[in-house]
């Protein structure tokens, strides 16, 4: 099983990021869940949400205390938020950041919250940001992280994730489907 932490603020489609990831490992045969966590709703609060997917029914639905991948979709969360809790060795973090994977990792080091022998080869940035800005005109930042991850090799095919968008988008007309495909190209191919 593989489990996913998504972390941003209220506002940057973190629960649709989760749902949309959901439908496509669903669509590559695989069982899927996806569930949020709140606390203070309101926009630009932190929040959470969580993926899981396996080959196998997946029985558990706790939140995901100890993630394979992380996803960062706000880079000032790093030392204000607990985000970094549970990470392993092994799991992969994903960050919306115009910062360098270097920099990224010397901040998270200086905190003292990674595993001992945690790699910054783990780390992937993106400026989803500033693609979100070009694209919509605001910071929405879900669907060029899913771009992210379909950039990583045996994770997510970015034909599932397209698909995807355009399933849980379709009501919200042919625009809104076709510039959050654009996104999720633009860093797929970046």
């Amino acid at each position: 099983m593989i489990e996913i932490r998504i972390h941003g603020r209220g506002g940057q489609g973190v629960v649709v990021a989760s749902e949309i990831l959901a439908i496509a490992f669903f669509k590559d045969g695989k069982e899927s869940q996806a569930f949020p966590h709140f606390g203070v709703e309101r926009s630009g609060a932190p929040i959470q949400s969580f993926v899981r997917v396996s080959e196998e029914k997946i029985l558990t639905r706790e939140h995901v205390y100890s993630p394979d991948i992380l996803i960062i979709q706000d880079d000032s969360l790093i030392g204000k938020a607990d985000v970094f809790f549970g990470l392993k060795e092994s799991s992969k973090i994903f960050f919306n950041s115009k910062e360098s994977v270097e920099n990224i990792f010397l901040k998270i080091e200086k905190l003292k919250q990674l595993p001992v022998n945690f790699k910054k080869e783990n780390i992937l940035t993106v400026d989803a940001t500033k693609i979100a800005l070009e694209v919509f005109g605001k910071n929405i930042v879900n669907t060029a992280m899913l771009g992210a991850l379909a950039k990583f090799p045996g994770l997510l095919k970015i034909d599932s994730a397209i698909s995807a968008i355009e399933e849980k988008f379709f009501d919200k007309g042919k625009d809104v489907v076709e510039k959050n495909i654009l996104v999720i190209k633009k860093v797929y191919n970046s």
